[in-house]
């Protein structure tokens, strides 16, 4: 009987979280601040509590309902009202401009200068001489502007005017064409066969992906 109950506690769980996460958003997955972070973890904690109370799972699962509620509450009111979004989120913090350190900014971020060049390391600047400008945002990651002489030259600068990318559109996956996708695109199967047979494909089934991009009328194959 307990491992019964154990197994329907257990879908209970994931059912409650999987609604919630839904329902709170994809925040919870990417760019989280500080109450994010701290409600995730916490449900998470009472979930796991959940499929484990046989006597109460009651109790756990009201628990996550009124974190999760909360949550979408403050979501709402970071929306509405935003001048809450510095009391609930915080600000960001200069830690360098003009490519020298703000240490008294750093003591307020709670950040020695290990943590600064590792942040920068992530971001692909081993010499600080290279940053004009860093800003520790609030969800913990650090934006970073480079100095002109290390920024990378512009199609504007070069005086170039390149022809404007397109997002491809997936055509083929697993070797299987996708329903509407030629249609979507103003194609039809002839035209992709033809396409195929130049680039050496008989069939879909040998292809692993296959991406077109309608501006620049290119199609990407790859090889299963």
């Amino acid at each position: 009987m307990d491992f019964i109950k154990i197994i329907l506690c257990s879908v209970l769980s994931v059912g409650a979280i999987f609604v919630i996460t839904k329902l709170m958003g994809h925040k919870q997955v990417a760019q989280l601040d500080f109450f994010d972070y701290v409600s995730g973890i916490t449900i998470g904690s009472i979930a796991a509590e959940l499929a484990t109370n046989l006597r109460a799972p009651w109790e756990e699962l009201t628990a996550l309902v009124i974190y999760g509620a909360v949550s979408m509450l403050l979501s709402l009111l970071t929306r509405k009202l935003p001048r809450s979004r510095k009391i609930i989120n915080g600000t960001p913090t200069v830690l360098i401009s003009g490519g020298k350190i703000n240490r008294d900014n750093m003591r307020r971020a709670k950040l020695d200068i290990d943590e600064l060049l590792l942040l920068c390391r992530e971001r692909g600047y081993f010499d600080l001489s290279e940053i004009e400008t860093a800003v520790f945002e609030h969800n913990g990651r650090l934006s970073v502007l480079p100095t002109s002489a290390s920024r990378p030259p512009s199609a504007e600068s070069l005086g170039l005017s390149p022809t404007p990318a397109s997002l491809g559109r997936e055509i083929i996956m697993d070797g299987r064409l996708i329903d509407g996708a030629l249609r979507s695109v103003g194609r039809d199967e002839a035209w992709l066969l033809r396409r195929m047979k130049e680039a050496g494909y008989a069939s879909a089934e040998e292809i692993f992906l296959a991406v077109y991009h309608a501006t620049e009328d290119k199609l990407l194959l790859y090889k299963r």
